[in-house]
């Protein structure tokens, strides 16, 4: 099977499929792109780390890094090599210096994990020509049941929760939800100074 390298275009809200986000991973060397619904928790796992996020306690794809160093175990790559009834399938590929071992896992997980490792995520052709778009991810999601991987979350997205309030006012509330370990809403908040300080 020929890897297709992949990297990670962007995580957004899934406007079909409540309580999950939609994360966009695109071809390095293509036009292709990869959605993958995920829950909230995977969501937030992927930003903190992207965003460099530095959480008051391990996460749990924190605590598999660690444990991973303690015992000279290296993640080299994150492969998604399958997609059948609507679930994407992925391996971690992982060394040490005797043996080299590919672990089953969640595609969220795997990627989750993989950022907190740098390492290159790859598909194969065979998923990307069954399940990739070159569409804007809008129009992917209203093409494909992407009914995978969910979990039973109550979320809400407001566009215009912080509208009234001053760069300032937010820059407090991020160091507090970062406090309070409220990764999803410190994305929120980080994301709107971002757009406000352009």
């Amino acid at each position: 099977m020929k890897k297709v390298k992949l990297e990670i275009s962007g995580i957004t809200y899934s406007q079909t499929q409540s309580g999950s986000y939609v994360l966009t991973l695109a071809e390095v060397a293509g036009k292709r792109k990869l959605p993958i619904v995920i829950g909230g928790f995977e969501a937030q796992a992927i930003a903190v780390e992207l965003e460099k996020m530095i959480p008051n306690r391990p996460l749990t794809h924190d605590l598999f890094k660690s444990f991973c160093e303690a015992y000279a175990v290296n993640v080299e790559e994150v492969i998604i090599y399958k997609f059948e009834e609507g679930v994407f399938y992925a391996k971690i590929i992982c060394r040490n210096e005797e043996f080299v071992t590919e672990i089953d896992s969640r595609t969220s997980d795997a990627i989750a994990i993989g950022v907190r490792f740098s390492c290159p995520i790859y598909s194969v052709d065979k998923v990307l020509d069954e399940v990739g778009s070159t569409k804007e991810i809008d129009e992917i999601e209203e093409d494909f049941d992407l009914d995978t991987e969910l979990d039973d979350l109550d979320m809400e997205e407001d566009e215009n929760e912080f509208s009234s309030q001053s760069v300032e006012e937010l820059q407090t509330q991020l160091n507090e939800a970062l406090s309070n370990e409220q990764y999803e809403l410190a994305s929120k908040i980080r994301d709107e100074i971002k757009n406000r300080t352009k």
